[in-house]
């Protein structure tokens, strides 16, 4: 796999294209920034809308992309709910392998056009297994390289990483013990980061949610060129809760 130590001039990738598999939060948009700041050539976004759950990818406000593409300046690619077979209950395997397939398709479709050269993806995994293992088989498949610069990343470093260069990130859902409330809607900072690492101690809680504990969404940062301004109502459930966006524009 890719990493942040990846040459942005090696023969694979000198030129060609980069796509990156983008949902608003805040781990891919850390893999764009990486992959910009890397002089990697990004040439497309890539957001996958699941149609309700999904063990693949982030859920939440993932529509909201369209304005943060507008800012960072990068074309947007969008894959559909309905590009999503049907399915009936199956385990989480089956599940993810199937929720792959309209990615694959989305990509191999840029394969084709006139003015694109693919040379790989950027993915903002820390230490999914399940997800990074169907991300790196679809790569082979489509002899792509793949650009992961959070991979097997200490998740409390990450973070700070990302509040160092600036990244305003804002909670916008939780379900995990020791997640109220008052978490929908606050501002991801050194603070929460301490609270997360000693519910990481206490219950097991992900430092980055990536076991879907919480979830972001990144409305200003150096990627961007105007920050993303949202007004939002919270809804709560009594274990779990999340921002129900009435209004986003960009500043």
């Amino acid at each position: 796999m890719s990493d942040t130590d990846a040459p942005a001039d090696d023969a694979s990738g000198a030129g060609r294209d980069w796509v990156s598999l983008f949902s608003g939060g805040k781990d891919s948009s850390w893999a764009l920034y990486r992959a910009l700041e890397s002089d990697l050539n990004v040439s497309r976004l890539l957001t996958v809308h699941p149609d309700g759950d999904s063990y693949m990818y982030h859920v939440p406000h993932t529509r909201l992309a369209r304005l943060v593409a507008e800012s960072v300046g990068i074309e947007l690619v969008e894959v559909e709910p309905n590009d999503f077979e049907a399915e009936s209950t199956v385990d989480s395997s089956a599940q993810g392998d199937a929720e792959l397939e309209p990615l694959e398709a989305a990509l191999r479709d840029l394969q084709e056009e006139p003015d694109i050269d693919l040379a790989g993806v950027t993915a903002g995994a820390v230490e999914s297994e399940f997800q990074t293992s169907r991300i790196e088989g679809m790569c082979e498949r489509l002899d792509i390289d793949l650009f992961a610069p959070l991979w097997q990343r200490d998740p409390r470093e990450l973070g700070e990483e990302m509040l160092d260069d600036g990244f305003e990130i804002l909670v916008v859902q939780v379900a995990a013990a020791g997640l109220d409330e008052s978490w929908l809607g606050r501002t991801l900072d050194r603070e929460a980061l301490d609270e997360l690492t000693a519910l990481h101690e206490e219950y097991g809680v992900h430092v980055l949610g990536e076991g879907g504990e919480f979830e972001t969404l990144v409305v200003d940062g150096p990627h961007m060129s105007r920050r993303l301004d949202v007004a939002y109502d919270t809804v709560w459930e009594g274990t779990r809760g999340y921002v129900e966006v009435t209004d986003a524009r960009l500043e």
